[in-house]
C-alpha cells in the first residue's frame, strides 16, 4: 500500500499482443501497478478510441508493451506509435513517466531493439523513462531460471515464451518480473507527483513572500 504522504497516480498500460503472450505480461504489469492503489488502465492499442486517447493524455505514466517480431516491435504497435504524432508536435505527453516491456520466442531474440524503440518513442514525447530497477537473475552457477529477471534485462521487463507454448503456460518468473515493473512505475509515479506538489507549494510560498 502507498505511504500516507504519497498520492497514487494514474497509469495506462498501452500494449499490443499478437498471440496473447504479451497480453499476459501486460496484465501482470497492470496488476503490479494497481497494488499501490492508483488508477490503472489496460489498453490494447489496436482497439484505441477517443476514450482511450483521453486516458493516455490524462495519465501520469504510460507503460508501453509490444512483442518482439523479427528483431523489433510489432507492426501494430508501430502503427499506434505513428498515430501519436499529433501529440508529439504538441508535446502533449511531456514530463509523463514511461516504461516498457516485451516478449519473444527466443531467450535473447533481439528484445533490446524493441525496448530501445519504446525508449526512443518516450524520449521523442519528452517523457521520463523508468527502468526495471532490478538486478539480473540466473547469472550464477547456483542460480536458476525461476529467478526474477531471469533474462537479465535492465531497461524494461522482458519475457521469453517458446513458439509452441500457449499464453497460459508462460514462465512464472517473467510474469513476476512484469508485475515488479508495474510496482516500480507506480512507486516512481507517487514520488514524481509528490515532488511536483512540493515544487508548486514552494513556488506559491515564494510568490506570497514577495507580494507581502
Amino acid at each position: 500500500m502507498p505511504s500516507e504522504d504519497l498520492t497514487p497516480g494514474s497509469i495506462v498500460v498501452a500494449y499490443h499482443s499478437g498471440y496473447g503472450h504479451t497480453a499476459v505480461l501486460a496484465k501482470a504489469v497492470a496488476e503490479g501497478a494497481s497494488e499501490r492503489g492508483g488508477e490503472v488502465t489496460l489498453l490494447d492499442v489496436t482497439t484505441i478510441d477517443d476514450a482511450a486517447w483521453a486516458a493516455l493524455d490524462a495519465a501520469d505514466a504510460i507503460i508501453f508493451g509490444a512483442p518482439t517480431y523479427m528483431g523489433g516491435a510489432s507492426a501494430e504497435f508501430h502503427r499506434f506509435a505513428e498515430l501519436t504524432g499529433g501529440r508529439f508536435f504538441r508535446s502533449a505527453w511531456a514530463d509523463k513517466l514511461a516504461a516498457g516491456f516485451t516478449n519473444s520466442g527466443s531467450k535473447a531474440g533481439d528484445k533490446s531493439n524493441t525496448l530501445g524503440f519504446l525508449q526512443a518513442l518516450a524520449a521523442q514525447h519528452h517523457m521520463i523513462w523508468i527502468n526495471l530497477g532490478m538486478a539480473a537473475g540466473w547469472n550464477f552457477k547456483d542460480a536458476g531460471e525461476d529467478d526474477l529477471n531471469r533474462l537479465g534485462f535492465w531497461s524494461g521487463a522482458a519475457g521469453q515464451t517458446h513458439n509452441d507454448v500457449a499464453p497460459d503456460a508462460m514462465h512464472g518468473s517473467d510474469i513476476a518480473t512484469a508485475a515488479h515493473l508495474g510496482r516500480q512505475v507506480a512507486r516512481q509515479t507517487e514520488i514524481f507527483i509528490a515532488g511536483r506538489h512540493t515544487l508548486a507549494s514552494a513556488t506559491n510560498n515564494e510568490m506570497e513572500t514577495v507580494s507581502a
